[in-house]
């Protein structure tokens, strides 16, 4: 599968750091940007092409990461056939129930949800939000979590 990053200045080092995680991975990997930490750049010059890549190639999946995730996940969304999702960091999740019915432990059902309902194809870091260590799981996880394909999602992928 092939994994394509971007960034703008606030996600910069973590992108970077990421990138080389999901190498040892065996993931192709590429890199579309920033280049350098730049604070006068605009994610949308970025984060626009990776989602247009992501849509052309239906197994490529795409890693954006900004400050909040947010503008990314926005920009993204914009683009015919990507389906992306924020992840902040995890969350203990005590009164919500997981897809198999019993309770969040790990606290990253943030990424696996959106794998497993939406087809995500697009995951939007906030690297205010998360350490290193969790954007490396985060990004595991959204890369080996299959599509659910039940019959419920499909139908409500269909409508979109």
């Amino acid at each position: 599968m092939k994994v394509y990053f971007a960034s703008d200045h606030a996600g910069f080092a973590l992108k970077n750091a990421l990138v080389e995680h999901i190498r040892t991975l065996g993931y192709e990997v590429e890199d579309m940007g920033s280049f350098s930490h730049d604070t006068g750049d605009d994610y949308p010059d970025f984060v626009t092409p990776l989602a247009e890549c992501v849509a052309a190639e239906p197994d490529a999946r795409g890693i954006i990461i900004g400050g909040s995730g947010q503008g990314e996940v926005m920009c993204a969304n914009r683009v015919k056939g990507i389906r992306a999702a924020v992840f902040y960091g995890p969350r203990r999740v005590t009164e919500a129930l997981d897809i198999e019915g019993g309770r969040s432990e790990d606290g990253y059902d943030a990424v696996r949800l959106p794998r497993r309902h939406n087809d995500a194809n697009v995951l939007s870091i906030g690297a205010r939000f998360v350490s290193g260590d969790e954007a490396d799981e985060a990004a595991r996880i959204f890369l080996e979590t299959p599509f659910s394909d039940s019959s419920r999602h499909s139908r409500r992928l269909a409508k979109f």
